[in-house]
């Protein structure tokens, strides 16, 4: 069932005007109010470096709502489309910036978290529920790609990414197998871990040192990666690594960003410049507040906070997309929002 940009607004309203609760799409449809003066408070500048991404006349907009928990959003600019997960409702959905639809794209997904695209623009999915990574091929059958190593099932892949030489990276705690929410509960057979599946695809361990590890990223040159530590203690970190010359082999693992104010750091991404935009919200720290803390925050290439976009909700992941690769969608919790920004994604 599609749903337009325009019905989704219009049923939120009402909702509103009621004081009914509007299912829309099994879910929850969240109203929202843009900003009508420019530029828009939404877009916060932390430090003056940030002000040449922000666009005085480019507000927040949702372009879609109706989910439980959104996540993993990947980019289509040869369709036009942003496919994100809803992983509690067990499906993924599009978002068509050509018309302004919001639809199921696939039902009983696997309680699929991340995705990415392939140096061939094959769909491939981190899948909780089979705990493995497929890629979608181009006539809609799936193949898989890892479910095991050394004989062991994976705990649950979560994010991944696409390097320039055609390798996956993949982070793989055990976040899908802790309760139902998010697939079904299971012992963890593995560490939680980061591996590599080359281009072969052959799958190699990258790293099986970080409590949680969620959201990773490549600076623009690749030659360093970044892993956000999820359950790091007291406070989430993103660790930056050096990447060897063989493109592989990582070393000089440094603490470039830690979320000291009770940031929920999730998934992130990495513009021309550098600069990671991260998936913001709270630990769930006591004391932690939300309603500050919902958004993306942009840190330098020398994790220093210089932006912020404030969400109504908390945000979990993003992706750069649109025509130039210079609108960023946020998957937050119920609904999509998008921004123009005076920058481009780096992949």
């Amino acid at each position: 069932m599609d749903f337009t940009r325009r019905n989704i607004f219009a049923l939120s309203a009402a909702a509103v005007a009621t004081g009914v609760t509007t299912k829309l799409a099994s879910a929850q449809a969240m109203p929202f109010q843009p900003n009508a003066r420019y530029p828009d408070p939404a877009v916060q500048i932390l430090d003056p470096s940030f002000a040449k991404y922000r666009i005085s006349s480019s507000t927040l907009e949702q372009v879609a709502t109706g989910a439980r928990w959104l996540e993993g959003p990947v980019w289509f600019g040869d369709g036009r489309y942003l496919l994100v997960s809803d992983i509690p409702n067990n499906r993924i959905m599009k978002y068509d910036e050509a018309n302004e639809t919001w639809s199921v794209f696939r039902d009983n997904a696997n309680y699929t978290n991340g995705h990415t695209r392939d140096k061939q623009g094959r769909l491939v999915s981190c899948e909780h529920l089979t705990r493995r990574v497929t890629r979608t091929e181009y006539d809609g059958s799936i193949t898989v790609l890892a479910n095991n190593f050394n004989g062991k099932k994976l705990n649950s892949p979560n994010d991944i990414i696409c390097k320039s030489d055609g390798s996956l990276w993949f982070t793989d705690p055990p976040f899908g197998i802790g309760g139902e929410w998010e697939g079904e509960k299971a012992t963890p057979e593995l560490p939680h871990s980061v591996y590599r599946i080359s281009p072969e695809g052959k799958l190699d361990l990258v790293t099986d040192q970080l409590k949680g590890p969620n959201g990773l990223a490549f600076s623009p040159d690749e030659k360093k990666l970044y892993i956000v530590e999820g359950r790091a203690a007291p406070h989430r970190i993103i660790w930056s690594y050096d990447v060897g010359k063989d493109g592989v082999e990582l070393s000089n693992k440094t603490a470039l960003v830690t979320a000291d104010d009770n940031g929920g750091l999730d998934g992130i991404k990495v513009d021309i410049d550098g600069n990671i935009w991260c998936g913001w919200g709270t630990n769930g720290a006591p004391g932690a507040k939300p309603e500050d803390l919902d958004g993306v925050k942009v840190f330098n290439p020398e994790g220093k906070a210089i932006g912020f976009i404030k969400l109504p909700e908390r945000c979990p992941n993003l992706v750069f997309g649109g025509a130039k690769k210079n609108r960023l969608y946020m998957a937050s919790s119920h609904s999509v929002y998008a921004l123009y920004v005076e920058t481009r994604g780096a992949v």
